[in-house]
């Protein structure tokens, strides 16, 4: 007789897809939807509702998830203390902020360290020219999306080219190709500049530690106040203190 938990045909757990399921879930939290129903999420995914709603409730019980209504549920106890856990772990956000202070002064910008969530780049830290007459201002947590220059970093240079290939995949056809041709630049730039077409410019550039990318670091302000050339001082101040980032940290440099 074969032990409950194991798929005979394959040898492999048979919760996999369990789990699978519950991440799903959980990754459809994000700044702009603090709150899901289960007849949201089974929309989202591609299941039925009562199998969603058990999925959430069970996840409820687990803590990862809590109740806030009918059908309502909001990230629970045990996945906000497991967020902040992994990130007081990530040695970037330490070492960051004085390197951000000085670029976001020295580049008259804010600067913006982005790390990898479940599909996208969170924003995780962020400092303002305090000194500037014009501030471009970011909220922490926010989940960008993959138009973003920083983006464009972590999809050139992430260590998993296969989840990157993955996440692209999920574009139309035509916008798939302008990405593409966008990621060969940054790989052959080293970085990545965007003008958002709503008055703002970005600079991004990677950040590696001994595995790999680890972050990305970006600078953002208007179209008339940075330039998206290469011979940008912004750029050179950007790239510099990436490098700096990228030694402490104990990665290559290029």
């Amino acid at each position: 007789m074969s032990r409950p938990d194991t798929d005979v045909s394959g040898g492999q757990p048979a919760d996999i897809q369990a789990v699978a399921r519950a991440a799903q879930i959980l990754a459809l939290f994000s700044p702009g939807t603090p709150e899901i129903t289960a007849a949201g999420a089974a929309a989202a995914i591609g299941l039925n509702r009562t199998t969603t709603y058990r999925y959430c409730t069970s996840l409820a019980s687990a803590g990862l998830l809590e109740r806030r209504g009918e059908g309502t549920f909001a990230p629970g106890p045990l996945a906000l203390q497991l967020g902040v856990f992994a990130l007081s772990r990530r040695e970037i956000l330490d070492l960051a902020p004085p390197h951000m202070s000085e670029l976001a002064a020295g580049a008259r910008s804010t600067a913006v360290l982005s790390l990898w969530g479940s599909s996208g780049p969170v924003v995780s830290r962020v400092e303002e020219d305090v000194a500037g007459t014009v501030s471009v201002r970011v909220k922490v947590g926010t989940q960008l999306d993959l138009g973003t220059a920083q983006a464009a970093v972590f999809l050139a240079f992430h260590r998993d080219q296969l989840q990157a290939e993955r996440l692209i995949a999920t574009w139309p056809a035509e916008a798939q190709t302008r990405l593409r041709e966008q990621l060969e630049r940054v790989r052959a730039g080293g970085y990545s500049a965007v003008d958002n077409g709503r008055g703002i410019a970005v600079l991004a550039a990677p950040i590696y530690d001994e595995h790999g990318l680890c972050a990305s670091l970006a600078l953002l302000n208007t179209v008339q106040a940075m330039s998206l050339e290469p011979e940008s001082p912004q750029l050179r101040l950007l790239l510099d203190t990436a490098r700096q980032l990228t030694v402490k940290m104990g990665g290559p440099l290029s």
